[in-house]
């Protein structure tokens, strides 16, 4: 994780609305470098004590339908740096190039052994590998589609002054936005005009309240969430 200097910044972070968290966040550099030395011990630490269960799930995919393992659509991370997520397959294969970019519950593009992996969150481990390489972190905003992104008002663009994250307060409080979402005409216009608003509330707010101790505490509300 490498801290920019303001006149660093891509333009399109360079505004007044974004300038307040930037200035929030310089004052914290050294807790951002133990931030990004923690999510390399833990990421790799995790992925080597997880790979038979990857192994397990990868064979499983592989089996319930055709396509790859991994889903791997761009997604945007620090800075406004475009990436590649892995996660596991959990839809059929070019589902988001058949529906919306958001995911409805009962949703028909979800493959049998998706919908287990989406119960248990387990489709979301391979995002270790991102954290590790630098693309994510543990914590941090859940890492928005490009198309979303460039709908984003200019405060929100504060939120990508840090890596992108696997889980945060607004995850935790909108676990089951599907079922917002099912049902309604365009899952993709009350997506952006009503869930993400609120969620990005949450996320700027733990921007201005950085501290590890807060990283440690979700990540542990996280894994009992998972756990519920």
């Amino acid at each position: 994780m490498r801290w920019r200097k303001w006149e660093d910044l891509p333009e399109e972070l360079q505004i007044p609305e974004v300038r307040e968290y930037y200035d929030i966040l310089s004052k914290k550099k050294m807790s951002l470098k133990l931030k990004r030395i923690f999510d390399i011990i833990l990421s790799v630490v995790m992925l080597v004590s997880m790979s038979p269960v990857m192994l397990v799930i990868a064979i499983a995919i592989a089996v319930d339908s055709p396509g790859g393992v991994f889903y791997r659509q761009e997604r945007v991370t620090q800075y406004g740096r475009i990436f590649r997520i892995h996660k596991f397959r959990t839809m059929i294969m070019d589902a988001d190039k058949i529906g919306s970019h958001v995911t409805v519950e009962n949703d028909s593009r979800i493959t049998r052994v998706g919908s287990v992996l989406r119960k248990c969150r387990l489709d979301e481990i391979p995002q270790l590998i991102d954290v590790l390489v630098g693309n994510m972190s543990f914590v941090g905003t859940r890492p928005e589609a490009v198309t979303y992104v460039r709908m984003y008002k200019p405060e929100m663009m504060a939120t990508l002054l840090l890596p992108a994250g696997i889980t945060s307060e607004a995850s935790i409080l909108f676990k089951d936005e599907a079922d917002f979402l099912d049902g309604t005409e365009d899952a993709d216009k009350v997506y952006l005009e009503r869930i993400l608003p609120e969620k990005m509330k949450y996320n700027l707010n733990s921007i201005r309240n950085f501290k590890l101790t807060e990283d440690f505490k979700l990540m542990f509300k996280t894994a009992i969430g998972v756990v519920k």
